[in-house]
Protein backbone atom coordinates (compact mmCIF):
# COMPACT_ATOMS: atom_id res chain seq x y z
CA UNK A 1 0.00 0.00 0.00
CA UNK A 2 1.50 3.37 -0.95
CA UNK A 3 2.25 5.62 1.96
CA UNK A 4 -0.34 8.38 2.43
CA UNK A 5 1.19 11.85 2.40
CA UNK A 6 0.75 13.93 5.51
CA UNK A 7 -2.30 16.05 4.62
CA UNK A 8 -2.65 17.70 8.04
CA UNK A 9 -0.37 20.69 8.78
CA UNK A 10 1.21 20.95 12.17
CA UNK A 11 -0.04 23.59 14.62
CA UNK A 12 3.08 25.67 14.09
CA UNK A 13 2.81 25.61 10.33
CA UNK A 14 -0.96 25.72 10.01
CA UNK A 15 -2.24 26.80 6.59
CA UNK A 16 -4.29 30.01 6.38
CA UNK A 17 -7.44 28.11 5.47
CA UNK A 18 -7.09 25.48 8.17
CA UNK A 19 -9.73 25.90 10.89
CA UNK A 20 -9.28 22.73 12.93
CA UNK A 21 -8.62 23.66 16.63
CA UNK A 22 -5.52 22.02 18.10
CA UNK A 23 -3.91 21.95 21.50
CA UNK A 24 -0.38 23.19 22.18
CA UNK A 25 0.91 19.62 22.16
CA UNK A 26 -0.08 19.23 18.50
CA UNK A 27 -2.95 16.80 19.10
CA UNK A 28 -6.50 17.68 18.16
CA UNK A 29 -8.32 19.55 20.89
CA UNK A 30 -11.46 18.12 22.42
CA UNK A 31 -14.44 19.67 20.68
CA UNK A 32 -16.69 21.86 22.80
CA UNK A 33 -20.01 20.47 23.93
CA UNK A 34 -22.85 20.88 21.45
CA UNK A 35 -24.52 23.54 23.53
CA UNK A 36 -21.42 25.73 23.40
CA UNK A 37 -20.89 25.46 19.64
CA UNK A 38 -22.59 28.22 17.65
CA UNK A 39 -24.69 26.58 15.01
CA UNK A 40 -27.22 28.08 12.70
CA UNK A 41 -30.63 26.50 12.62
CA UNK A 42 -31.10 24.47 9.45
CA UNK A 43 -33.34 25.96 6.82
CA UNK A 44 -36.72 24.24 6.45
CA UNK A 45 -36.70 21.74 3.60
CA UNK A 46 -39.44 19.62 2.07
CA UNK A 47 -40.07 16.35 3.87
CA UNK A 48 -38.87 14.28 0.88
CA UNK A 49 -35.69 16.33 0.31
CA UNK A 50 -32.37 15.06 1.61
CA UNK A 51 -29.34 17.17 0.80
CA UNK A 52 -26.73 14.89 2.37
CA UNK A 53 -26.63 11.89 0.05
CA UNK A 54 -23.62 10.27 1.70
CA UNK A 55 -21.11 11.44 4.24
CA UNK A 56 -18.15 9.43 5.45
CA UNK A 57 -14.89 9.80 7.35
CA UNK A 58 -11.93 7.73 6.13
CA UNK A 59 -8.65 6.75 7.73
CA UNK A 60 -5.95 5.12 5.62
CA UNK A 61 -8.45 4.78 2.79
CA UNK A 62 -11.04 2.88 4.86
CA UNK A 63 -14.38 4.16 6.08
CA UNK A 64 -14.42 4.56 9.84
CA UNK A 65 -17.64 6.55 10.24
CA UNK A 66 -20.83 7.31 8.32
CA UNK A 67 -22.31 10.40 9.99
CA UNK A 68 -25.91 11.22 9.19
CA UNK A 69 -25.55 15.01 9.52
CA UNK A 70 -22.98 17.63 8.69
CA UNK A 71 -22.46 18.53 12.34
CA UNK A 72 -21.71 14.92 13.19
CA UNK A 73 -19.32 14.73 10.24
CA UNK A 74 -17.43 17.78 11.54
CA UNK A 75 -17.19 16.20 14.99
CA UNK A 76 -15.98 12.83 13.75
CA UNK A 77 -13.37 14.44 11.50
CA UNK A 78 -11.95 16.35 14.48
CA UNK A 79 -11.58 13.03 16.29
CA UNK A 80 -9.52 11.57 13.43
CA UNK A 81 -6.10 13.29 13.25
CA UNK A 82 -5.26 11.54 9.96
CA UNK A 83 -8.82 11.29 8.67
CA UNK A 84 -10.47 12.54 5.52
CA UNK A 85 -14.11 13.54 5.09
CA UNK A 86 -15.99 12.92 1.85
CA UNK A 87 -19.34 14.70 1.86
CA UNK A 88 -21.79 14.25 -0.98
CA UNK A 89 -24.62 16.80 -1.32
CA UNK A 90 -27.49 17.18 -3.78
CA UNK A 91 -28.97 20.66 -4.15
CA UNK A 92 -28.03 21.75 -0.61
CA UNK A 93 -29.62 24.66 1.15
CA UNK A 94 -27.87 27.95 1.68
CA UNK A 95 -27.58 27.22 5.41
CA UNK A 96 -25.84 23.91 4.75
CA UNK A 97 -23.32 25.48 2.39
CA UNK A 98 -22.57 28.29 4.82
CA UNK A 99 -22.00 25.77 7.61
CA UNK A 100 -19.46 24.02 5.37
CA UNK A 101 -17.86 27.37 4.57
CA UNK A 102 -17.52 28.17 8.29
CA UNK A 103 -16.05 24.76 9.10
CA UNK A 104 -13.59 24.47 6.23
CA UNK A 105 -13.02 28.17 5.50
CA UNK A 106 -14.39 27.99 1.94
CA UNK A 107 -14.16 31.14 -0.15
CA UNK A 108 -17.42 33.15 -0.44
CA UNK A 109 -17.14 33.28 -4.25
CA UNK A 110 -17.04 29.52 -4.50
CA UNK A 111 -20.05 29.24 -2.18
CA UNK A 112 -21.92 31.74 -4.35
CA UNK A 113 -21.15 29.68 -7.46
CA UNK A 114 -22.28 26.47 -5.77
CA UNK A 115 -25.57 28.09 -4.75
CA UNK A 116 -26.41 29.63 -8.11
CA UNK A 117 -25.19 26.75 -10.30
CA UNK A 118 -25.31 27.28 -14.11
CA UNK A 119 -21.54 27.74 -14.13
CA UNK A 120 -19.11 26.91 -16.90
CA UNK A 121 -16.52 24.19 -16.18
CA UNK A 122 -13.60 25.77 -14.39
CA UNK A 123 -10.87 25.26 -11.82
CA UNK A 124 -10.09 27.85 -9.15
CA UNK A 125 -7.65 27.68 -6.24
CA UNK A 126 -8.44 29.58 -3.05
CA UNK A 127 -5.51 29.17 -0.69
CA UNK A 128 -5.23 25.47 0.12
CA UNK A 129 -8.72 24.72 -1.26
CA UNK A 130 -9.37 23.72 -4.85
CA UNK A 131 -12.77 24.53 -6.37
CA UNK A 132 -13.76 22.59 -9.49
CA UNK A 133 -16.91 22.90 -11.61
CA UNK A 134 -17.79 20.06 -13.99
CA UNK A 135 -20.62 19.52 -16.47
CA UNK A 136 -21.70 15.89 -16.55
CA UNK A 137 -23.84 14.43 -19.34
CA UNK A 138 -25.98 11.37 -19.91
CA UNK A 139 -27.88 10.11 -22.94
CA UNK A 140 -31.61 9.46 -22.54
CA UNK A 141 -32.70 6.69 -24.89
CA UNK A 142 -36.46 7.27 -24.81
CA UNK A 143 -36.53 10.94 -25.93
CA UNK A 144 -33.17 10.56 -27.74
CA UNK A 145 -31.65 13.63 -26.12
CA UNK A 146 -28.69 14.59 -23.93
CA UNK A 147 -29.30 15.56 -20.30
CA UNK A 148 -26.67 17.72 -18.60
CA UNK A 149 -25.91 17.99 -14.90
CA UNK A 150 -23.61 20.24 -12.92
CA UNK A 151 -21.14 19.23 -10.24
CA UNK A 152 -19.20 21.48 -7.84
CA UNK A 153 -16.25 20.01 -5.94
CA UNK A 154 -14.35 21.47 -2.99
CA UNK A 155 -11.00 19.79 -2.32
CA UNK A 156 -9.05 20.65 0.83
CA UNK A 157 -6.23 19.15 2.89
CA UNK A 158 -8.48 16.55 4.51
CA UNK A 159 -11.89 16.92 2.93
CA UNK A 160 -13.71 16.58 -0.35
CA UNK A 161 -17.20 18.05 -0.81
CA UNK A 162 -19.35 17.41 -3.87
CA UNK A 163 -22.40 19.55 -4.62
CA UNK A 164 -24.51 18.03 -7.37
CA UNK A 165 -27.15 19.88 -9.41
CA UNK A 166 -29.00 17.44 -11.63
CA UNK A 167 -29.26 13.68 -11.98
CA UNK A 168 -25.79 13.15 -13.45
CA UNK A 169 -23.27 11.99 -12.46
CA UNK A 170 -23.88 9.02 -10.16
CA UNK A 171 -21.16 9.53 -7.56
CA UNK A 172 -22.22 6.54 -5.46
CA UNK A 173 -20.51 4.27 -7.99
CA UNK A 174 -17.34 6.39 -7.73
CA UNK A 175 -17.37 6.14 -3.95
CA UNK A 176 -17.84 2.35 -4.06
CA UNK A 177 -14.99 2.04 -6.53
CA UNK A 178 -12.65 4.07 -4.34
CA UNK A 179 -13.67 2.25 -1.18
CA UNK A 180 -12.85 -1.02 -2.95
CA UNK A 181 -9.30 0.31 -3.49
CA UNK A 182 -8.25 1.71 -0.08
CA UNK A 183 -4.60 1.94 -1.16
CA UNK A 184 -5.71 4.50 -3.77
CA UNK A 185 -8.14 6.36 -1.51
CA UNK A 186 -5.44 6.62 1.14
CA UNK A 187 -3.59 9.01 -1.16
CA UNK A 188 -5.99 11.72 -0.03
CA UNK A 189 -8.78 13.93 -1.39
CA UNK A 190 -6.94 14.38 -4.70
CA UNK A 191 -7.40 10.68 -5.41
CA UNK A 192 -11.16 11.03 -4.97
CA UNK A 193 -11.12 14.15 -7.18
CA UNK A 194 -9.35 12.32 -10.00
CA UNK A 195 -11.77 9.40 -9.67
CA UNK A 196 -14.69 11.82 -10.05
CA UNK A 197 -13.04 13.45 -13.07
CA UNK A 198 -12.55 10.01 -14.58
CA UNK A 199 -16.21 9.09 -13.96
CA UNK A 200 -17.49 12.32 -15.52
CA UNK A 201 -15.29 11.91 -18.60
CA UNK A 202 -16.16 8.20 -18.93
CA UNK A 203 -19.83 9.22 -18.75
CA UNK A 204 -19.34 11.13 -21.99
CA UNK A 205 -18.67 7.89 -23.93
CA UNK A 206 -22.32 6.63 -23.93
CA UNK A 207 -23.41 10.14 -24.93
CA UNK A 208 -21.00 10.11 -27.87
CA UNK A 209 -22.33 6.70 -28.96
CA UNK A 210 -25.94 7.86 -28.64
CA UNK A 211 -25.24 10.99 -30.65
CA UNK A 212 -23.46 8.90 -33.29
CA UNK A 213 -26.61 6.76 -33.64
CA UNK A 214 -28.70 9.91 -33.95
CA UNK A 215 -26.37 11.17 -36.67
CA UNK A 216 -26.76 7.92 -38.63
CA UNK A 217 -30.55 8.12 -38.33
CA UNK A 218 -30.55 11.77 -39.40
CA UNK A 219 -28.50 10.98 -42.51
CA UNK A 220 -31.02 8.29 -43.46
CA UNK A 221 -33.93 10.68 -42.89
CA UNK A 222 -32.26 13.43 -44.92
CA UNK A 223 -31.86 11.29 -48.03
CA UNK A 224 -35.30 9.80 -47.49
CA UNK A 225 -36.80 13.27 -47.59
CA UNK A 226 -38.33 13.30 -44.10
CA UNK A 227 -39.90 16.76 -43.60
CA UNK A 228 -39.22 16.70 -39.82
CA UNK A 229 -35.48 16.10 -40.11
CA UNK A 230 -34.57 19.81 -40.14
CA UNK A 231 -36.03 20.25 -36.66
CA UNK A 232 -34.13 17.22 -35.40
CA UNK A 233 -30.86 18.52 -36.85
CA UNK A 234 -31.40 21.87 -35.16
CA UNK A 235 -32.15 20.31 -31.76
CA UNK A 236 -29.13 18.02 -31.95
CA UNK A 237 -26.94 20.98 -32.96
CA UNK A 238 -28.01 22.85 -29.83
CA UNK A 239 -27.16 19.82 -27.70
CA UNK A 240 -23.73 19.65 -29.31
CA UNK A 241 -23.16 23.30 -28.43
CA UNK A 242 -23.87 22.43 -24.78
CA UNK A 243 -21.66 19.37 -25.07
CA UNK A 244 -18.80 21.52 -26.36
CA UNK A 245 -19.23 23.87 -23.43
CA UNK A 246 -18.91 20.88 -21.10
CA UNK A 247 -15.86 19.26 -22.70
CA UNK A 248 -13.70 22.03 -24.16
CA UNK A 249 -12.81 23.76 -20.86
CA UNK A 250 -11.89 20.38 -19.34
CA UNK A 251 -8.88 20.08 -21.64
CA UNK A 252 -7.33 23.26 -20.25
CA UNK A 253 -8.35 22.41 -16.68
CA UNK A 254 -6.63 19.03 -16.75
CA UNK A 255 -3.48 20.49 -18.30
CA UNK A 256 -3.40 23.08 -15.51
CA UNK A 257 -3.65 20.28 -12.95
CA UNK A 258 -0.84 18.39 -14.64
CA UNK A 259 1.29 21.55 -14.66
CA UNK A 260 1.02 21.64 -10.85
CA UNK A 261 2.26 18.09 -10.28
CA UNK A 262 5.72 19.15 -9.16
CA UNK A 263 4.57 22.20 -7.19
CA UNK A 264 1.99 20.35 -5.11
CA UNK A 265 3.83 17.02 -4.90
CA UNK A 266 1.17 14.92 -6.60
CA UNK A 267 1.67 11.18 -6.25
CA UNK A 268 2.97 9.36 -9.32
CA UNK A 269 -0.05 7.05 -9.37
CA UNK A 270 -2.43 10.01 -9.45
CA UNK A 271 -0.39 11.61 -12.22
CA UNK A 272 -0.93 8.53 -14.36
CA UNK A 273 -4.68 8.61 -13.67
CA UNK A 274 -4.91 12.27 -14.56
CA UNK A 275 -2.97 11.86 -17.81
CA UNK A 276 -5.33 9.05 -18.79
CA UNK A 277 -8.34 11.25 -18.05
CA UNK A 278 -6.80 14.07 -20.10
CA UNK A 279 -6.38 11.73 -23.08
CA UNK A 280 -10.02 10.64 -22.85
CA UNK A 281 -11.41 14.16 -22.61
CA UNK A 282 -9.26 15.31 -25.55
CA UNK A 283 -10.62 12.45 -27.65
CA UNK A 284 -14.20 13.26 -26.60
CA UNK A 285 -13.76 16.96 -27.35
CA UNK A 286 -12.49 16.14 -30.83
CA UNK A 287 -15.48 13.85 -31.44
CA UNK A 288 -17.90 16.57 -30.35
CA UNK A 289 -16.22 19.10 -32.64
CA UNK A 290 -16.57 16.58 -35.46
CA UNK A 291 -20.27 16.14 -34.68
CA UNK A 292 -20.88 19.89 -34.91
CA UNK A 293 -19.09 20.09 -38.24
CA UNK A 294 -20.97 17.06 -39.57
CA UNK A 295 -24.31 18.51 -38.45
CA UNK A 296 -23.52 21.75 -40.27
CA UNK A 297 -22.73 19.80 -43.43
CA UNK A 298 -25.85 17.64 -43.07
CA UNK A 299 -27.98 20.76 -42.66
CA UNK A 300 -26.47 22.17 -45.86
CA UNK A 301 -27.10 18.92 -47.73
CA UNK A 302 -30.66 18.81 -46.42
CA UNK A 303 -31.28 22.39 -47.58
CA UNK A 304 -29.89 21.49 -51.02
CA UNK A 305 -32.08 18.39 -51.26
CA UNK A 306 -35.16 20.33 -50.14
CA UNK A 307 -34.40 23.02 -52.74
CA UNK A 308 -33.98 20.39 -55.45
CA UNK A 309 -37.23 18.74 -54.42
CA UNK A 310 -39.03 22.07 -54.52
CA UNK A 311 -37.56 22.82 -57.96
CA UNK A 312 -38.70 19.41 -59.21
CA UNK A 313 -42.19 20.04 -57.84
CA UNK A 314 -42.32 23.48 -59.43
CA UNK A 315 -41.14 22.03 -62.74
CA UNK A 316 -43.81 19.33 -62.54
CA UNK A 317 -46.45 21.95 -61.78
CA UNK A 318 -45.25 24.07 -64.69
CA UNK A 319 -45.39 21.10 -67.03
CA UNK A 320 -48.84 20.20 -65.80
CA UNK A 321 -49.95 23.80 -66.31
CA UNK A 322 -48.50 23.83 -69.82
CA UNK A 323 -50.29 20.61 -70.71
CA UNK A 324 -53.49 22.01 -69.26
CA UNK A 325 -53.11 25.15 -71.36
CA UNK A 326 -52.61 23.04 -74.47
CA UNK A 327 -55.77 21.10 -73.75
CA UNK A 328 -57.69 24.32 -73.16
CA UNK A 329 -56.45 25.66 -76.50
CA UNK A 330 -57.67 22.54 -78.31
CA UNK A 331 -61.03 22.65 -76.60
CA UNK A 332 -61.41 26.34 -77.33
CA UNK A 333 -60.42 25.84 -80.97
CA UNK A 334 -62.92 23.06 -81.57
CA UNK A 335 -65.59 25.02 -79.74
CA UNK A 336 -65.00 27.99 -82.08
CA UNK A 337 -65.05 25.72 -85.15
CA UNK A 338 -68.30 24.08 -84.09
CA UNK A 339 -69.82 27.42 -83.15
CA UNK A 340 -69.60 28.75 -86.75
CA UNK A 341 -71.98 26.23 -88.42
CA UNK A 342 -74.22 26.41 -85.39
CA UNK A 343 -74.51 30.15 -85.85
CA UNK A 344 -75.24 29.88 -89.60
CA UNK A 345 -77.69 27.05 -89.14
CA UNK A 346 -79.43 28.92 -86.36
CA UNK A 347 -79.91 32.02 -88.49
CA UNK A 348 -81.14 30.08 -91.49
CA UNK A 349 -83.34 27.95 -89.38
CA UNK A 350 -85.56 30.83 -88.28
CA UNK A 351 -89.17 30.20 -89.36
CA UNK A 352 -90.27 33.67 -90.51
CA UNK A 353 -92.15 34.23 -93.81
CA UNK A 354 -90.54 37.61 -94.44
CA UNK A 355 -86.98 36.30 -94.18
CA UNK A 356 -84.77 37.15 -97.20
CA UNK A 357 -83.76 34.33 -99.50
CA UNK A 358 -86.43 32.11 -98.00
CA UNK A 359 -87.54 30.99 -101.48
CA UNK A 360 -83.98 30.85 -102.84
CA UNK A 361 -83.27 27.56 -104.58
CA UNK A 362 -79.52 27.63 -103.84
CA UNK A 363 -80.03 28.72 -100.22
CA UNK A 364 -79.46 25.32 -98.65
CA UNK A 365 -76.26 24.48 -100.60
CA UNK A 366 -75.02 28.01 -99.94
CA UNK A 367 -75.56 27.63 -96.20
CA UNK A 368 -73.72 24.31 -96.12
CA UNK A 369 -70.87 25.77 -98.15
CA UNK A 370 -70.68 28.78 -95.87
CA UNK A 371 -70.46 26.55 -92.81
CA UNK A 372 -67.67 24.49 -94.37
CA UNK A 373 -65.70 27.55 -95.45
CA UNK A 374 -65.89 29.08 -91.96
CA UNK A 375 -64.92 25.83 -90.23
CA UNK A 376 -61.98 25.15 -92.57
CA UNK A 377 -60.76 28.73 -92.20
CA UNK A 378 -60.83 28.53 -88.41
CA UNK A 379 -59.08 25.16 -88.45
CA UNK A 380 -56.28 26.51 -90.62
CA UNK A 381 -55.84 29.55 -88.38
CA UNK A 382 -55.71 27.50 -85.16
CA UNK A 383 -53.38 24.96 -86.72
CA UNK A 384 -50.90 27.64 -87.72
CA UNK A 385 -50.91 28.90 -84.11
CA UNK A 386 -50.35 25.38 -82.78
CA UNK A 387 -53.61 25.37 -80.95
CA UNK A 388 -54.57 22.11 -82.65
Amino acid sequence: MPERPDRRPSPSGKRPGWRRPASSSGTPATPPPPAARPAAAPAPTPPDHRSVIDSAVYRDGRRVASPATLAETFRRLREEPDGMAWIGLHRPTETELHSLADEFNLHPLSIEDALEAHQRPKLERYGDTLFVVLRAARYLDAPEEVDFGELHIFVGPDFLITVRHGAAPDLSAVRRRMEAAPELLSLGPEAALYAILDAVVDGYAPVVEGVQNDMDEIETEVFRGDPEVSRRIYELSREMVEFQRATRPLVGMLHNLMAGFAKYGTEEELQRYLRDVADHVTHTSERVDGFRQALTEILTVNATLVSQQQNAEMRALAEAGFEQNEEIKKISSWAAILFAPTLVGTIYGMNFETMPELQWTAGYPFAILLMAVVCVSLYIIFKKRDWL
